[in-house]
């Protein structure tokens, strides 16, 4: 067990020990962490220790059912906060926009694709799926921008690890998935095929792609060890910013809320959306501010998109919904 040290406590790379959950997509995501920072701090290879969580237990509860909110990451920052792991590896999209008091994101790496991508057993896009064809999702975020465009389609919530879901589309319990190009790219699964939505039409949850690494707060020496060997100020602008644009909207993985922040010519662009999960409507905006203040250029495209209706288009969606 290592012990919670201080800011200006010595930080022996060497006994780290990082938590993780157990699935091959989670396991993946703290490899890559473990190897990258092996690359970056000669003799910086943690331990990896699996740490169940109530989201791997709990298969039959709906991942948005507003009860959800951590049910990914609770028991490791239960372990973080005990001392008994020095790091966690997220994916940054479970982690609840208002975290635990004494932990802190040091550092978020570099992103994967963050798009969503249909997966078929036939065609080449969402125009290519029968009338009421069921698609396996759950997440109202999708649903909404999906049903916006086709709204015929069926959604049936497919809950599990990435090969259990293409397992039930092979198997033609559904004629398509919606997935995250980041979890097929980084478990390397090439034997499918699919197909990135148009970010015009659907845009990823806050934070998807990418990870989100936390410590306890005032560990100064370990934070700066993140930060140079991991931190991609990019990537770290661009989903700050979607979290406080999530966060300024109430928060939370049950909300229909999309969006995408991209560094684009110095200055940084944020993209949101907001969809009514019956189809009904979808409100989209941008707001582009510094890259240095990201929370500020979230938190004011979130202030604009609530007086334009974001509200009323987020109250439309039945209680129970999620992936």
């Amino acid at each position: 067990m290592t012990i919670p040290t201080g800011a200006d406590s010595p930080r022996n790379p060497l006994r780290l020990i990082l938590g993780s959950r157990g699935s091959a997509l989670a396991l993946a995501q703290a490899r890559w962490v473990q190897a990258r920072l092996g690359e970056k701090e000669p003799g910086a290879r943690p331990e990896i220790r699996i740490i169940r969580t109530e989201g791997d237990r709990s298969q039959s509860v709906p991942l948005a059912s507003g009860t959800t909110v951590g049910i990914f990451v609770r028991e490791i920052e239960e372990e973080l906060l005990s001392g008994r792991i020095d790091l966690a590896v997220h994916s940054l999209k479970d982690l609840p926009t208002a975290q635990p008091a004494g932990l802190e994101v040091a550092a978020i790496p570099v992103r994967e694709d963050p798009r969503d991508v249909l997966v078929l057993r036939e065609g080449k896009g969402l125009d290519d799926l029968p009338p009421e064809a069921v698609v396996g999702t759950g997440s109202p975020r999708r649903i909404g921008q999906i049903r916006a465009v086709r709204p015929d389609l069926r959604f049936e919530a497919i809950r599990g690890n990435v090969d259990t879901r293409i397992r039930k589309l092979r198997e033609g319990r559904v004629a398509a998935l919606v997935l995250a190009a980041a979890g097929l790219n980084r478990l390397g699964i090439t034997d499918i095929t699919f197909h990135p939505f148009p970010l015009e039409m659907v845009l990823p949850a806050p934070g998807q792609g990418a990870l989100g690494i936390e410590i306890r707060s005032g560990d100064g020496s370990l934070a700066d060890l993140l930060r140079r060997a991991l931190d991609h100020p990019h990537s770290s602008a661009a989903a700050r910013a979607e979290r406080a644009f999530l966060k300024e909207l109430g928060g939370g993985c049950r909300l229909p809320v999309g969006s995408l922040g991209t560094v684009e010519g110095g200055e940084l662009r944020l993209r949101g959306a907001v969809a009514a999960v019956d189809g009904s409507g979808v409100l989209r905006d941008e707001e582009r501010g510094p890259v240095l203040s990201p929370e500020s250029v979230g938190e004011r495209l979130g202030y604009r998109m609530l007086r334009s209706g974001a509200a009323e288009l987020m109250a439309r969606t039945p209680p129970g919904a999620g992936e």
